[in-house]
């Protein structure tokens, strides 16, 4: 009896560790995921950080040439009046 209870626990250790690397697999490949979602996650925010950007730079831009025209403008007006 004490020999069947020895061998039982020994079948359960040899499942135990034949069980254990395949989970540790699976562990680091949804590490490894999670991961390579991260960084695209993070890759993504920089497009959009740069693309707000360079919406920001149109926009000035735009800005820019709408006070040059204005400015234009006024000075074009002032010429007249003298």
């Amino acid at each position: 009896m004490k020999q069947l209870a020895c061998s039982l626990l020994n079948a359960a250790e040899v499942m135990a560790t034949v069980a254990r690397p395949p989970q540790l697999e699976q562990q680091q490949l949804q590490q490894q995921q999670l991961q390579q979602q991260q960084l695209q996650q993070q890759q993504l925010q920089q497009q959009q950080l740069e693309l707000q950007q360079q919406q920001q730079l149109k926009q000035q831009q735009q800005q820019l040439r709408q006070q040059q025209q204005q400015q234009q403008q006024f000075e074009q007006e002032q010429e007249q009046l003298s």
